[in-house]
């Protein structure tokens, strides 16, 4: 399988939710599985506060903490969503605050060639907005979405304070969202047109 200029399209969805989260995003075969991750926090979106990690069977791949992570655990920067693919996996999870515990069921819906006037990654779709950080895990989700929903809660006021506003748990948080996309797709443009003209140096 060439990588070059193909992408594939990932169905991204966080576990344990009712109704569901979820994101549709086309990300390029050649992005790293820390890329995968920088991708999935901007499109939820996350903060990159926490660590991470991929699962596969039984494979793990995370950045290694030295201290905690024996040679079982492989390196995400340097682990392709093009080789992932290819070995034949077409889902698997990816865990995000292992405090909070945000685990999402990641699917590979098609693999097809790249369209050169889209900037990747790319969204494609998605539903609800994300958790917001460290809420306490699903419970605490459900806790927080019911006192900021319900006009008399006897916790929206503290709620209102400790997260900065109102929130909307059906409306997916674009503007944040399109933003992160987009410097991690201006990142990617500044990678290709830096190598390409390394080459052409070489040559």
């Amino acid at each position: 399988m060439s990588y070059v200029d193909r992408i594939a399209r990932l169905r991204i969805t966080l576990n344990d939710t009712e109704p569901p989260i979820w994101r549709t995003v086309d990300v390029p075969l050649t992005t790293s599985l820390k890329g995968l991750h920088e991708v999935i926090q901007a499109a939820m979106p996350f903060e990159d506060y926490h660590l991470f990690d991929f699962r596969m069977g039984d494979r793990r791949y995370a950045i290694p903490v030295p201290e905690f992570d024996g040679p079982e655990t492989r390196d995400a920067k340097s682990t392709k969503l093009g080789v992932i693919i290819e070995k034949g996996f077409r889902e698997f999870v990816y865990t995000y605050d292992f405090g909070d515990n945000w685990q999402h069921t990641v699917t590979v819906e098609e693999v097809t060639q790249a369209d050169p006037t889209v900037p990747y990654p790319h969204l494609v779709g998605g539903e609800r907005r994300a958790p917001p950080e460290d809420v306490g895990g699903t419970w605490g989700f459900e806790d927080f979405v019911e006192a900021m929903t319900k006009p008399w809660h006897r916790e929206k006021k503290a709620m209102l304070e400790w997260y900065g506003g109102p929130f909307d748990p059906e409306t997916m948080d674009l503007e944040a969202i399109e933003a992160g996309m987009s410097k991690l797709a201006q990142r990617r443009a500044k990678g290709l047109a830096g190598f390409a003209k390394s080459r052409q140096v070489g040559r």
